[in-house]
């Protein structure tokens, strides 16, 4: 398939974004402060999760960074990264916590599909959402690909296959019915929402993910199915709630290696 056509993503998501930063401010603030890393929408923890236990310093990139929270961590944890995004207005806020927490490194305005760095860069690569649900991963997947060191890791959290399948928009909680077809994934465009930028997502069935990395030279370590700690409480996001996230997965991790 030509893709090209999709490349107005990058654009409208921009606009999103920026758009949206000032909500994101007090959680960010949170995930810099805290003392051990969680994940995803209901905040389930690293020890729960072994997101970034395969790291053990060295190059790092952020594919879609935010306010950088991630990239906190892991210099934290003695990485080197370099936080990439898409928004200005995220990026801004993440340079504030900078200041704020007095640690910093490199925050570049970019595209996660078109990575202005060399070849073989970076030892690990990471996005939590970020370029993991809003870049097109027939782009951005061959794009950490290409900057990752030979026996480099990627790990990326988004969305589960089986939520996408059971919302049919993003105003609605999931339910326990099929509300899409599997076949055919890919692109999800948002904009009947009242009050919500209009956006695009790109989520794919596990065989299509697992075919495309296995095209770009890595290998699946794992594949982690996110439940919400028994503390979580419900979350902003209406797509989702507490009763359906703890029968079935509304997020899945995946860490892969770069082989050769």
């Amino acid at each position: 398939m030509d893709r090209s056509e999709f490349s107005d993503h990058v654009a409208l998501n921009r606009t999103a974004w920026d758009s949206w930063a000032d909500e994101y401010v007090a959680a960010g603030r949170r995930a810099w402060g805290g003392d051990q890393p969680q994940w995803g929408i209901y905040g389930t923890p690293e020890a729960e999760v072994g997101l970034i236990d395969p790291f053990d310093g060295g190059d790092v990139i952020e594919l879609g960074c935010g306010t950088a929270y991630v990239s906190a961590w892991l210099a934290r944890r003695g990485g080197q990264p370099v936080g990439i995004d898409n928004s200005e207005a995220q990026l801004a806020t993440a340079a504030s916590f900078q200041k704020e927490f007095d640690l910093r490194f490199p925050l570049i305005h970019g595209d996660a599909e078109r990575l202005p760095f060399a070849d073989e860069s970076f030892d690990f690569a990471i996005s939590e959402y970020g370029a993991a649900i809003w870049c097109d991963p027939y782009r951005w997947l061959p794009e950490a690909a290409r900057v990752l060191r030979p026996g480099g890791r990627l790990a990326f959290l988004g969305n589960s296959v089986l939520m996408t399948l059971c919302v049919l928009d993003d105003n609605e909680p999931a339910n326990d019915q099929l509300q899409r077809p599997q076949f055919g994934m890919h692109r999800y465009e948002s904009s009947d929402v009242p009050g919500i930028d209009f956006h695009v997502e790109f989520h794919i069935s596990h065989g299509d993910r697992i075919r495309l990395l296995r095209t770009c030279g890595f290998e699946v370590e794992n594949l982690i199915e996110l439940q919400p700690p028994i503390d979580a409480d419900e979350t902003r996001y209406p797509f989702v709630n507490l009763d359906w996230a703890r029968q079935w997965p509304i997020e899945e991790a995946w860490i892969v290696r770069k082989t050769g």
